[in-house]
């Protein structure tokens, strides 16, 4: 099953998230969760990092919110708002 993680930052962390990026991303490529696609939400000027958004594969909603537990980013306390969903994938024209 494929889920959505759509995370929000508090406001003015983008240093914060910066001094973590590199752990956050050494996290995602040893994960035992599949991740599809992921990167960062960015404010309307279309620069400024201001979550998170990841497209992941798991064997149940429990695995992917231990995922997101687990992650740096989570652990800073970095995302002000967090959102799981079960996601029914229809097209995928990679």
């Amino acid at each position: 099953m494929h889920y959505v993680i759509h995370c929000l930052d508090h406001p003015g962390a983008v240093e914060k998230r910066l001094a973590h990026y590199e752990a956050h991303k050494a996290y995602l490529a040893d994960a035992k969760i599949r991740t599809v696609i992921s990167g960062p939400l960015l404010a309307d000027d279309e620069q400024t990092m201001i979550g998170s958004c990841f497209v992941v594969e798991a064997d149940s909603l429990a695995a992917v919110e231990a995922f997101n537990r687990a992650d740096p980013f989570h652990g800073i306390g970095l995302w002000r708002t967090i959102s799981i969903r079960p996601f029914a994938k229809r097209v995928d024209n990679r």
